[in-house]
């Protein structure tokens, strides 16, 4: 190349030079309307990523919950049953205050509540279940399919030929099925002494620790009965709280405590294990009936320990 071509060439390239780093100087390497920097590289401006976010994470919600939703009315269908559960409401950030229902008190003070309503204003009901004496392979499927919330109340004398089946109940859910204290023996328990009343609450206390890791807080006494000693006793064998019924439902049929015969926001449900020989149909047809009855009403099943 010519020298004079050369010297052109650079003085052009020196030129593009000066007026660059002006630029840069005098307002950033892309100039706006207004002279701001734009952001830099991977940042976006605070109130768009914001939005974003919420928008993404509704959207995600949305999903899940349509997924559950149609989930559910899989298992609805497969199971037989006439409607799709309804999913339960969020559980409280705070447990509500129990106390004991009017005219089931006893004379003692500070002894475990009795109680057969949660308190609660959502439209939210609780099902439990008695003893253990028909242990239906059905049952455990059938509540896992659903995604159905349940308590077990467990009576030695019945549960302790098949430990491993309430093991497997225990774990069969997500959040776990909680199992709970319904007596060595199943006896009238106002007919006992105090020490036998506590031998036959603290032993189930025992029991379920040793079999299921968990010494629980939660009482029944069989047949609902009780009086100021099966309350201490059981107060003394780590029991807080003794939940009775506001319903009890069978395969064929719902039985009610209240006058309206109806169901109310933070009712407990009361059930058996029980099978065809003992009632008309199998707890899958007991689960079928109820639930249809719950969900006709409004009502979704919660999960008992998430309020007590």
């Amino acid at each position: 190349m010519a020298k004079g071509s050369s010297r052109r060439a650079l003085g052009a390239a020196l030129l593009v030079a000066a007026l660059t780093s002006t630029a840069a100087c005098a307002g950033g390497s892309e100039p706006g309307a207004s002279g701001a920097p734009a952001p830099a590289a991977g940042q976006q401006a605070p109130a768009q990523t914001a939005a974003q976010a919420a928008a993404r994470l509704a959207a995600e919600k949305k999903a899940a919950l349509a997924e559950r939703r149609a989930a559910r009315a899989a298992a609805a269908k497969k199971w037989g049953l006439k409607l799709t559960p309804l999913e339960a409401p969020a559980p409280p950030r705070t447990k509500p205050k129990i106390t004991t229902r009017k005219g089931f008190e006893t004379d003692g003070e500070g002894l475990p509540p009795v109680f057969t309503t949660v308190p609660t204003k959502e439209k939210v009901v609780f099902l439990t279940i008695d003893d253990g004496s028909e242990k239906d392979p059905e049952l455990i499927r059938m509540m896992s399919d659903l995604k159905i919330p349940y308590s077990a109340f467990l009576s030695d004398y019945v549960v302790s030929d098949d430990y491993a089946y309430f093991a497997k109940m225990q774990k069969s859910q997500p959040g776990g099925v909680a199992l709970h204290n319904h007596t060595l023996n199943h006896k009238y328990l106002p007919g006992l002494s105090y020490a036998r009343q506590k031998r036959e609450i603290c032993g189930m206390q025992d029991v379920i620790e040793k079999k299921y890791g968990k010494r629980p807080e939660l009482f029944r006494p069989p047949y609902g009965n009780y009086n100021e000693n099966t309350l201490r006793a059981a107060k003394s064998c780590g029991v807080k709280a003794v939940p009775l019924w506001a319903s009890e439902a069978f395969p064929d049929h719902m039985e009610w405590r209240e006058w309206d015969r109806d169901l109310h926001p933070g009712d407990i449900v009361l059930t058996h294990f029980r099978g065809e020989e003992d009632w008309k149909g199998s707890m899958p047809d007991m689960i079928r009936r109820v639930m249809n009855v719950i969900t006709s009403k409004g009502y979704a099943v919660g999960k008992l320990e998430d309020y007590v």
